[in-house]
């Protein structure tokens, strides 16, 4: 099984980054083939900052590493060494119905949001949808508010087979439901984009202010809560024990929720669970060099998938003569 999915390194990665898909990734190094890269030219339609980008791309391969993922056991490499991706793009792109692109919600939001409207924030799913055609990724682990992207992605290998003869494997979605949309410090998805996460290597009093800034509502802590519609629950339970989950579960439905003490418990669980990972990331951005020599033998690898598939594109739209 060939699973694909990227990262964008636009700012600190997040909980909802790791449980949405990093999680998800470096669980499957076993058992699949398995490629992971940094989505530099995607970040570039939000972050117009050369240092920003680039050191961005050096802390989420950092991020990766620590978290568990080994290069050696999958193909690791940042979207803009391979520029085979860029080709197709422009291929696919003449493809792309507009009314497709139109009805895609996510730029609509990122624009309501605040995000300057581009060419390359319309466009950004035909670029997704070349990363994922490239590699003939059979599974893409994606959150719910990328599930359209990945309906562009297919709707696209699917016109371009029909036009040109089988040439790209038809994508499929892995969505986890209970980690699809992981809640952020408002209730809304958790996103670099809202200013609402908690970062995966934010430390001490940073971390602490982040953790009782999440949201609640004032119900008095005697009376009963539903938990399912608690962003602080929806949280609390990725990290504590399905045992703990449960007893603070009935607290919520029984009264006896503090959502203050509740809070403080989860900043417990979220140092227990980082700390590792959080030495190692250290470790890594110590040595940067090595991270780029990870990277570029990543993208050796990648250009080398790439190529094999573009090659036939070429040859299929008559772009080889």
């Amino acid at each position: 099984m060939k699973i694909l999915s990227g990262i964008q390194p636009s700012g600190q990665l997040h909980i909802g980054n790791y449980f949405g898909m990093m999680k998800t990734m470096i669980s499957r190094m076993e058992s699949s083939e398995l490629y992971v890269f940094i989505v530099d030219l995607h970040a570039m339609t939000s972050v117009h900052d050369r240092e920003k980008l680039s050191q961005g791309t050096l802390e989420a391969a950092a991020d990766f590493l620590a978290l568990g993922l080994d290069p050696d056991k999958c193909i690791f490499w940042v979207q803009s060494d391979v520029p085979e991706v860029c080709e197709l793009t422009w291929v696919l792109s003449t493809l792309a119905p507009m009314g497709l692109l139109e009805r895609c919600h996510s730029y609509k939001d990122k624009v309501a949001k605040g995000i300057a409207a581009s060419h390359g924030l319309f466009s950004y799913p035909i670029l997704m949808a070349a990363d994922i055609l490239l590699y003939q990724a059979e599974q893409v682990p994606v959150g719910k508010d990328q599930k359209q992207h990945l309906e562009v992605a297919r709707d696209l290998a699917q016109k371009f087979n029909n036009e040109f003869g089988e040439t790209f494997v038809i994508p499929e979605p892995a969505i986890s439901e209970q980690t699809a949309v992981v809640p952020g410090l408002d209730g809304q998805k958790m996103s670099k984009s809202y200013g609402n996460t908690i970062p995966i290597f934010l430390e001490g009093k940073q971390l602490k202010k982040r953790v009782m800034a999440i949201e609640t509502d004032a119900t008095p802590v005697e009376d009963p809560k539903d938990p399912e519609k608690c962003n602080l629950f929806s949280i609390f339970r990725l990290f504590a024990t399905p045992e703990r989950t449960a007893e603070v579960r009935d607290l919520y439905i029984n009264g006896g929720a503090a959502y203050g003490y509740i809070k403080l418990e989860l900043l417990e669980l979220l140092n227990d669970f980082f700390g590792e990972a959080r030495r190692k990331k250290k470790e890594f951005l110590d040595d940067p060099e090595t991270l780029r020599q990870i990277l570029a033998a990543g993208a050796a690898k990648a250009r080398e998938k790439a190529s094999g598939t573009l090659d036939l594109v070429r040859d299929r739209v008559g772009l080889k003569y």
